[in-house]
């Protein structure tokens, strides 16, 4: 069964508690082994119709990345980064590209109509420009179901979950994910919780996502920059699987939260994500988390070439524990801090001369392995655009 809900969807500059748990508030997703996709070859769930004329990609850059730092220490040779988007068009820039598969339409994953993909995509490549990109096109506001008259785009968390495990069977050893689901109250979506979990867990890939545009989503206000689970009251999915994701904040050119990046008690650091695509339409730069997102991706795929010992879950907790100024406490809006690269690399504190990390960083809950219920939700992807769309998005409801 499934239920249009609107959305508002921010894709470019977006602008972006109290002591007892609010009406509504959350509690971490639990994740049922039981609800993994089975494997099969991409395709569409139904047939799919061109809504609109595909934009021109345009390939982002990993603007506030200091790229001679890292050049010394990995290029992420041997690593294969799965980008799950709106696809990635070949590019001169993105010299070592493969299909991955699509679900939106009859391509391989590397037609990308709505340009987001190709962005995301340019700057992992300026980061780590020896790995492999595998380009899996899961959501578009370019095509929508036949026969749906709202026209509502296509791609929701069931797709999405189909993706994690098609990246994760097809060898990634990282996993980027620029877009997200949110909603007010609780979200239900057993299979991506379950296809995170098979990819860190079974699969040993490291899964990153992007915290998600304040305009995009319900507004969540941090008191002071903090939220507990307890006072939170949006979700938002991949973020909310908080064991098994790493989830991105966006800083500004001066190191600040950006106003756009969604706050949540997930968020984990936080990366450079305005004004990464400069040759955007209309030549306005844009920013968002979904930029952020591949920043930290592009770190990771080197760190796991420099240091491949490291198991998924260890590089994690190195992003983590090397980022600038972290403390042990956690912000809704940067987490523990703002990435450091070198740091990250090299596996102590932060490069700068603030104080080093603690040693060890609390570990996050894991989640029970128990079944959850499924609701209608939405699928709220960024889209490569300036100012803001409003989507009428699919979703299934799950009995």
């Amino acid at each position: 069964m499934t239920r249009a809900l609107r959305v508002a969807l921010a894709a470019a500059f977006l602008m972006a508690g109290a002591p007892t748990a609010p009406a509504g508030a959350l509690t971490p997703p639990v994740v049922d082994p039981a609800r993994l996709p089975t494997a099969g070859s991409p395709a569409p769930p139904g047939p799919t119709t061109q809504l609109a004329p595909c934009a021109t990609p345009v390939g982002g850059v990993a603007h506030g990345v200091d790229l001679t730092a890292l050049a010394p220490y990995s290029r992420g040779a041997g690593q294969r980064i799965a980008v799950i988007d709106t696809g990635v068009s070949r590019d001169p820039r993105l010299a070592h590209l493969d299909a991955g598969g699509d679900y939106v339409s009859t391509g391989d994953g590397t037609q990308d109509c709505d340009g987001h993909g190709t962005a995301v995509a340019g700057i992992i490549a300026d980061i780590a420009p020896a790995a492999t990109l595998l380009a899996i096109r899961q959501s578009t506001v370019k095509f929508g179901a036949s026969g749906d008259p709202a026209g509502s785009g296509y791609g929701d968390v069931d797709t999405m979950a189909r993706a994690v495990r098609t990246a994760a069977d097809a060898g990634a050893t990282v996993i980027n994910i620029s877009a997200v689901a949110c909603a007010a109250g609780p979200l239900h979506d057993a299979a991506l919780g379950a296809a995170l979990a098979y990819a860190v867990d079974v699969r040993n890939a490291v899964v990153v996502t992007a915290a998600g545009n304040a305009g995009g989503c319900p507004p969540q206000d941090p008191a002071g920059g903090e939220l507990s689970w307890a006072q939170a009251t949006v979700a938002v999915s991949p973020a909310w699987y908080d064991d098994y994701v790493l989830t991105v904040g966006s800083l500004d050119d001066a190191g600040r939260p950006s106003a756009f990046t969604q706050p949540g008690p997930w968020v984990d650091v936080a990366a450079p994500g305005e004004n990464m695509v400069p040759g955007a339409p209309a030549g306005v730069p844009v920013s968002g988390t979904s930029y952020a997102a591949p920043v930290v991706s592009g770190v990771v795929a080197l760190l796991r070439a420099h240091s491949p010992g490291l198991t998924a879950r260890q590089v994690m907790e190195r992003i983590r524990a090397s980022a600038h100024g972290a403390t042990g406490r956690r912000s809704a809006l940067v987490g523990f801090g703002a990435l450091d690269p070198v740091a990250a690399l090299i596996g102590s504190g932060p490069a700068s001369s603030a104080p080093a990390a603690p040693a060890a960083l609390p570990r996050p809950n894991r989640t029970r392995q128990v079944a959850v219920a499924g609701a209608a939700l939405c699928v709220a992807v960024t889209a490569l655009a300036l100012g803001v769309l409003t989507l009428t998005a699919r979703s299934r409801r799950h009995q």
